[in-house]
């Protein structure tokens, strides 16, 4: 409570009561001795005990076993049969929000293990607008749900080398798992490069994926996650280097994820594969095009010289993981579901957390293959129109005078 913390209760005597002053000094100093006492300790929370943990058959295995390898399954969006206004969502929410004009929603008042298909088909649609959409507090979720709730949207994917539950006949859920014990990370990568999508080098690298939180660091103690948008990263490109981009292929390759897990003594489950994608692709449900781009995987463009290719992946790093309008940062407590589109979002982890645990489960389904549609719409060009506003200007010889 604010300013004081001091909880003035009728019976203390306020100004304008019938209370004698000695009365109201005696008893607002009892109540000041008793003053709630706040215990902070700066960069530092409190550490929850596992002692007892209720998700222990959540918990990482690496079981195995060896899967066949993928081939091209039938996929429809349900995004397309999404009310434009999300009205069938929205009517059981008591609340939303964007986080910013480019990426980021949060919802309150839906349980998301009891919504209909028309409002699935709204949220679908909304994440493809969006790209991610935010839950909070969703303990109805449990796994079954969870899966559940992914299949409605298409096929779910199988990990061929991270972690799956520890419960038997869950290997379509991804294990987030890290605690105290867990050897720091941050020394291995660069953060440019943490920025993904997720196994975007599959066929049908997936849509829709949902991320549950079951075990976290409380408020302020780290273990946020940051997403960007493809479709704002393509509409920070000149018009000469959408078109160029536009006629280009990459390579994602699955082959240093397989190398990471056999150099630990990990099984990988399916056999490391190549696979060329568009640079640019366009979404099914809003017909925008974007960047489909991520420093995890994306190895080499194809069809042009090595400096080139080396130069267009710098390039292209550095818009994604350094351009903040284009980002969402959302800081997780426990129960919150994340629900993104894989297609139109890179994402990152973030370090420096421990001690604490963060334990997360993830499904995804796979998506269509990934095309470019020359007729695809810029998702701000379209906006701008919309709300009357004039396009970007993107020439940077101009003169400028920044202020913050």
């Amino acid at each position: 409570m604010a300013p004081g913390l001091i909880d003035y209760s009728p019976s203390v005597g306020l100004p304008g009561s019938d209370k004698s002053p000695h009365h109201n000094n005696t008893q607002l100093s009892k109540h000041v001795a008793t003053k709630k006492h706040l215990d902070y300790q700066p960069g530092r929370a409190v550490v929850e005990s596992h002692d007892a943990y209720e998700y222990e058959n959540l918990r990482p295995s690496f079981p195995r076993v060896h899967w066949d390898p993928l081939v091209e399954v039938p996929y429809h969006d349900k995004g397309l049969h999404g009310d434009s206004r999300f009205n069938n969502l929205l009517a059981s929410a008591t609340d939303v929000f964007d986080y910013n004009p480019k990426i980021g929603t949060e919802i309150h008042g839906i349980n998301l293990a009891k919504i209909t298909d028309p409002q699935k088909d709204d949220l679908a649609r909304l994440i493809a607008v969006r790209g991610v959409v935010f839950f909070r507090n969703q303990v109805d979720l449990d796994i079954h749900e969870q899966r559940a709730l992914g299949a409605y949207f298409g096929k779910l994917h199988k990990h061929a080398t991270t972690a799956v539950p520890r419960q038997a006949g869950l290997e379509d859920v991804h294990v987030v798992h890290t605690e105290a014990s867990s050897k720091d990370q941050r020394a291995v990568f660069s953060p440019s490069f943490l920025w993904h999508s997720d196994v975007t080098y599959e066929l049908q690298p997936p849509s829709y994926t949902c991320l549950k939180l079951l075990t976290g660091p409380p408020r302020g103690g780290g273990g946020d996650t940051h997403w960007a948008s493809q479709y704002a990263a393509y509409d920070l490109l000149s018009a000469p280097m959408q078109k160029y981009l536009e006629g280009l292929s990459a390579l994602h390759s699955a082959k240093m994820q397989g190398d990471g897990s056999l150099a630990l003594g990990r099984p990988v489950r399916r056999e490391p594969i190549v696979t060329k994608h568009p640079l640019i692709r366009t979404n099914p449900v809003t017909g925008w095009k974007s960047l489909f781009f991520n420093p995890g995987f994306v190895t080499a463009i194809v069809g042009i010289p090595m400096a080139e290719s080396n130069a267009i992946i710098s390039y292209l790093n550095e818009i994604i993981s350094t351009t903040q309008e284009i980002h969402v940062r959302f800081q997780w407590q426990k129960n919150d579901v994340a629900f993104w589109d894989n297609r139109i979002c890179n994402h990152s982890a973030s370090y420096g957390f421990a001690p604490h645990r963060r334990h997360a489960v993830r499904v995804a389904c796979h998506g269509e293959r990934p095309i470019f549609d020359p007729a695809g719409k810029s998702q701000e060009e379209e906006l701008n129109s919309r709300d009357g506003l004039p396009n970007v200007d993107k020439d940077g010889a101009r003169q400028s005078n920044y202020n913050d």
